[in-house]
């Protein structure tokens, strides 16, 4: 944990946007900092997707990635730059939080593979399962052995950093959460997500998750809220010391 007398801001990685029919309910940013309790005054968000140069983690009590629309997987120039800096603030014992996109980057940057996960999309509410390395784990050890929690991704880590620990998992993603080092975290579900949100993401996708031979209209009556993975945020906050 960072000494509190460093400057009690955090930084939030923007690496896209909320779909267009959920903007009039915000964006990641404000629902990131909701989570955390912060109010997002007291956050700096860079936008790295449209090649806005990171600050120094000096300064920051912590450092939280949002999720997007593009794909870790297509290396993009903005993205590999992000995955450099990833690396000196994990170093420097930075308290990251990687979120779906976030969690992703956090994994390749640390070479981990990246890509289709090879049993298609995973959308709606999901039941997180947590393994045993999480029982002294700093986050998810506060948390109950299984929870609910709101996903929604095409891609995924497919095998852990070195060294990393994994943490969680679902039925369709074997790894939905791990740590590297003592103060970074990567989690592909998405704490920040009420369920008005995630059922906004299933009626938007409905089209195309027709062709990939899923009902939206099931997933969206099965969504529910998922008060334990929403806690994460706040963990962290207390976590980093910016609560």
């Amino acid at each position: 944990m960072k000494d509190k007398a460093v400057e009690n801001r955090c930084l939030i990685i923007k690496t896209g946007e909320t779909i267009d029919s959920m903007k009039a309910s915000g964006d990641f940013e404000d629902w990131i900092a909701e989570g955390l309790g912060v109010p997002l005054g007291r956050c700096f968000v860079c936008r790295v997707d449209r090649s806005e140069k990171l600050p120094s983690p000096e300064g920051f009590a912590a450092a939280v990635i949002t999720g997007s629309s593009a794909m870790v997987s297509h290396r993009l120039t903005w993205s590999l730059r992000t995955g450099v800096w990833l690396q000196e603030a994990v170093k420097g014992g930075l308290p990251i939080l990687g979120i779906c996109y976030g969690h992703q980057l956090l994994a390749q940057a640390f070479g981990a593979p990246v890509d289709a996960d090879p049993r298609g999309r995973e959308i709606g509410t999901v039941n997180i399962r947590l393994r045993p390395e999480a029982s002294d784990d700093p986050l998810f050890g506060r948390l109950p052995g299984a929870f609910s929690a709101q996903a929604t991704h095409e891609e995924s880590v497919l095998r852990l950093p070195e060294g990393a620990v994994h943490l969680a998992s679902t039925e369709h993603t074997p790894i939905h959460a791990f740590r590297i080092g003592e103060s970074a975290w990567g989690v592909q579900f998405h704490p920040e997500f009420g369920a008005e949100v995630m059922q906004g993401y299933i009626r938007a996708r409905a089209s195309k998750l027709e062709t990939e031979g899923l009902d939206p209209e099931a997933l969206g009556v099965s969504v529910k809220k998922a008060p334990d993975s929403e806690s994460l945020l706040r963990i962290f906050a207390d976590f980093a010391g910016l609560a």
